[in-house]
């Protein structure tokens, strides 16, 4: 790198790390702010400016503001306040917003679920968020009436958008209550320290749990994405992500909601018509996920791909193969690629836009930040101490776990960790006496690697869990519905890399009573039991499983073969989208998926 291109990259650090680092710290010296008094002082100052598009609607902030005041009328009503959880489940629509801002501006708590869960993983979530009431989007009634005879206590379902036998009429019940501006005391006894949502997050093992987001933290993370991004009112941030997810949810909209800008909203993402909404709208901002950035290069040439009006693309997971080609062919002019996790301390932003890396930290700015590489054990899955009992630092271009220093200090303030709903799961992710006696750290999970001039970049997960589709997949979710398919003895899952793919594609090396399965019954049952991205995308039928002398699955040599048939004597199966069928795979139809023939 040129002296010159450093210096220049230094001082882009300098501006954004001083502006973010600065509002993270003015919002945990403010106890009593929330996100709330932030729409509502817009509101008051900004009452014109459109807070949300979508579709052909338009809501302005003094809208979202009286709409979401209903809301909060609505809970008091149903005794809800400070303390209480009101789950939301709903597809992206102006509403979802609404809902949640209501629900926080009553004091209680938004516990956010994933719209693709179903059946036992959906009900998993339900009665880990302790809520008694569910504001449910009636186009999702089908989906939770496959887990509601699973709940562990009766909810109260509260329809909007439609009707859904054996629930309340949502709509018509917040059409009786005012938009008025809310009585001050409202919220007394909230502060920054309560719990403003859950989002759930599948972590690194296991079921979903509900990550805390109290209201310092919401407020936070919104701030740092509107600082990384320099954002102002005149910014529109076009967001396709799912708000169930804090990409979608918290970060994208926070980059504009916060300083008076707008949100524009679709209910999913469409690479054919992404660059028509991007024009029409006026676009400024997108925020994406690596998978969303390959489909659109992999569209045929759009009139309107270079007539847009974006001036920055804001996300994580753009890979460094397709990052340069990205930006030329779509005239972007800066990417904004972050690191971080919803309930994690460690949070990296890469300022400057060098292709590749997730974040920097020069060497100069260390301190102010709480992260660390440290030397780790693939086989143990834990980080390596040395004779004196401590971790040690990676080298740099070493692949290591990332941890995060836990801290209160104002003066340090990405270093906080809230945890989960279940403190048992918060303990998990907790790492005792890394440096020093006394001292914790969060786990992230995630290896990274750390050059010499300070850039990060992502290297792997640890642990079973993969991404795929932009969804955390649970390995032993997974498992087990296949477990219980008939003549299934044992089932292994894991993720495999497919050239020219973001994340890794789910794999079942599967041994069978009788050395075979009914392929078709089998996808039909995966497809009921699992989210769409969770359904192995190849199957491998082995005589016998691999374990470890404590009865582990081995998975290593599994995930390296992947599904060569050249170098696998097993039948391999791939769940073709085409043919809507598991067809065996062999060396030429390895080749078409190899070389991208078949749009994963």
């Amino acid at each position: 790198m040129g002296l010159v291109k450093r210096i220049g990259n230094e001082v882009v650090f300098l501006r954004a790390a001083l502006r973010s680092l600065g509002k993270l710290k003015e919002i945990r010296e403010d106890a009593s702010h929330t996100f709330s008094d932030t729409i509502e002082k817009l509101a008051a100052e900004k009452p014109k400016n459109i807070a949300i598009y979508f579709e052909d609607r338009k809501l302005t902030y003094r809208e979202y503001n009286e709409e979401a005041n209903r809301y909060a009328r609505w809970l008091k009503e149903q005794g809800l306040g400070r303390g209480d959880v009101v789950a939301l489940m709903m597809e992206n629509r102006p509403e979802y917003l609404i809902a949640w801002l209501g629900i926080i501006k009553a004091g209680a708590t938004a516990a956010l679920i994933n719209t693709n869960l179903i059946k036992g993983p959906l009900a998993h979530c339900l009665n880990l968020s302790k809520a008694n009431h569910v504001v449910l989007g009636a186009e999702l009634a089908e989906n939770y009436s496959t887990a509601a005879d699973q709940l562990d206590r009766p909810m109260t379902v509260w329809a909007t958008g439609g009707q859904m036998q054996g629930a309340h009429d949502l709509d018509a019940a917040l059409a009786q209550q005012s938009g008025d501006a809310l009585p001050a005391d409202i919220r007394k006894d909230v502060t920054q320290d309560d719990d403003a949502l859950f989002i759930y997050t599948s972590g690194t093992t296991g079921n979903p749990k509900a990550a805390r987001i109290p209201h310092v933290r919401l407020r936070g993370m919104m701030a740092g994405f509107a600082a990384g991004a320099n954002a102002t009112e005149k910014d529109r941030m076009y967001v396709v992500l799912p708000l169930y997810h804090s990409a979608g949810g918290v970060c994208a909209i926070g980059t504009t909601l916060t300083v008076g800008g707008a949100v524009i909203l679709r209910r999913k993402f469409s690479a054919t018509q992404f660059w028509d909404d991007a024009v029409k709208y006026r676009a400024t901002l997108f925020q994406y996920i690596g998978e969303l950035c390959r489909y659109l290069l992999n569209t045929e040439t759009h009139p309107k791909e270079r007539k847009h009006k974006l001036r920055m693309a804001v996300g994580n997971g753009l890979r460094p193969e397709i990052w340069t080609t990205f930006q030329k062919r779509f005239r972007i002019p800066r990417v904004l690629e972050f690191y971080g996790a919803t309930e994690g301390n460690v949070a990296l932003m890469n300022f400057d836009g060098t292709p590749g890396a997730v974040g920097r930290i020069p060497g100069w700015a260390k301190k102010k930040f709480n992260v660390e590489i440290v030397k780790f054990d693939i086989e143990s899955e834990q980080p390596v101490r040395g004779p004196d009992g401590f971790c040690i630092a990676a080298e740099p271009g070493e692949a290591g776990e990332a941890l995060g220093k836990i801290s209160n200090d104002p003066d340090q303030p990405t270093g906080r960790f809230d945890g989960y709903a279940r403190k048992e799961e918060t303990a998990k992710k907790i790492l005792h006496d890394v440096f020093e006696k006394g001292d914790m750290w969060f786990r992230t999970g995630d290896l990274l690697r750390q050059d010499k001039l300070g850039y990060f970049y992502f290297v792997d997960r640890i642990g079973d869990t993969f991404r795929w589709k932009g969804e955390n997949v649970a390995t032993s979710e997974v498992a087990e519905a296949i477990s219980v398919f008939p003549g299934v003895k044992e089932a292994n899952v894991y993720g495999v890399h497919v050239p020219g793919a973001d994340g890794r594609a789910g794999m079942a090396s599967i041994v069978a009573e009788n050395g075979s399965l009914d392929l078709d019954k089998f996808r039909t049952q995966m497809q009921k039991e699992l989210p769409d991205y969770a359904v192995p995308v190849f199957l491998r039928i082995q005589p016998e499983m691999e374990v470890t002398g404590t009865f582990k699955h081995r998975k290593v040599e599994l995930v390296k073969e992947g599904f060569d048939p050249s170098a696998i004597p097993e039948p391999i199966f791939f769940n073709c989208p085409v043919q809507k069928k598991y067809v065996p795979v062999d060396q030429h139809l390895y080749g078409k998926i190899c070389s991208g023939e078949f749009r994963l």
